[in-house]
């Protein structure tokens, strides 16, 4: 199968740089994923398209400030390091700029000295392995130290951290914010439970191979990397008995869904695990969970456009997105929403 076929064209100007003052003011397609009919709505009507019996699966990772400026040890030179996952305690498997200047052995320090870091190995994709070293709570030295991680396509400063956070965002661990869940707020979340809508909070700490870009032509051969996933027994037996009562499956975000199908046996039963998943899903995937889909707007030939593909049918996505273009849609982490469902 072709990336190519998942490529289509996107103004730059449509790049949602700053979020919207107001979570709930984003505009909101709604897709019906088996006729391809395209509806114009706002986020602050989602309820509208929720029944009572549905199940919401949230993603409740939390974004650490991952991205660190310090500069070499020996020779002062600047090095930009973006913390991708623990491996085991104080030892991170982290993306190096400039790689060509940090082998193995090189210490570099950040802040004045309060925290630095050695790194061990180059592993997987020229990443790094490094051993910090601080003194206190390592949290709290990165709060002090480290800038949220927004994706190289926004270029504004985030003037408040909070807002790449969802309103629910409760164990730390991720590199990138779970985006589809940024529109919701805690009032917004109260209305859709009072309505007898149920809440499952699933966790999956969001690495950079989520957002990777496709390179190879053949998306068979494109290999994601690993993300640790976290599923409890509560929230695995709300979306069983969801099911089981002929309700509906939401998920909020791709991390989402990608949580629950990897937690799912063959016949849709989610169980309670917590483990690492590759899960790569794309066109003539058979969804085992998921029902529907809230998500944002995704980059052309990316896993994430895939994803949504398998659930609507390429076309119906690809005519959905060449709407919202013609529409003047916000695109990306900081834009307006879909419903597929």
């Amino acid at each position: 199968m072709d990336k190519s076929l998942f490529y289509f064209d996107l103004p730059k100007e449509l790049i949602a740089q700053d979020p919207l003052e107001d979570r709930t003011a984003s505009r909101l397609l709604v897709l019906d994923k088996e006729t391809g009919e395209i509806t114009h709505s706002h986020f602050s009507q989602i309820i509208d398209y929720l029944n009572e019996n549905d199940c919401l699966v949230l993603n409740d990772t939390k974004v650490i400030p991952a991205r660190l400026y310090g500069t070499k040890k020996d020779t002062g030179a600047g090095i930009e390091i973006l913390l991708l996952k623990r491996r085991k305690n104080d030892i991170w498997e982290c993306l190096v700029k400039p790689g060509k200047k940090c082998k193995p052995g090189t210490e570099v320090v950040f802040g004045n000295g309060e925290l630095t870091g050695k790194i061990l190995e180059t592993v997987e994709e020229g990443n790094r392995l490094i051993a910090f070293s601080y003194s206190g709570i390592f949290e709290e030295v990165l709060d002090r130290l480290g800038e949220m991680p927004l994706p190289p396509y926004i270029t504004h400063k985030l003037e408040d951290k909070s807002r790449y956070q969802t309103v629910y965002a409760k164990y730390e661990g991720s590199a990138a914010a779970p985006t589809a869940g940024l529109h919701f707020t805690k009032e917004l979340l109260e209305k859709v439970k009072q309505k007898g809508i149920r809440l499952a909070y699933v966790t999956l700490h969001v690495g950079l191979g989520t957002f990777r870009p496709v390179k190879e032509d053949n998306i068979l051969d494109h290999h994601m990397h690993s993300e640790f996933y976290c599923v409890s027994k509560e929230a695995a037996d709300i979306i069983n008995d969801t099911k089981k009562k002929g309700g509906r499956v939401i998920c909020v975000g791709t991390t989402s869904c990608r949580t629950v199908e990897s937690a799912a046996d063959e016949n849709g039963f989610v169980e309670a695990k917590s483990q690492d998943t590759e899960i790569f899903i794309y066109p003539g995937y058979k969804f085992k969970v998921l029902d529907c889909l809230i998500t944002n707007f995704h980059l052309p030939e990316s896993t994430l456009l895939m994803l949504v593909s398998a659930l609507a049918t390429r076309e119906n996505v690809l005519n959905a997105y060449e709407e919202a273009v013609k529409e003047r849609y916000r695109f990306f982490s900081f834009g307006d929403a879909m419903f597929i469902r």
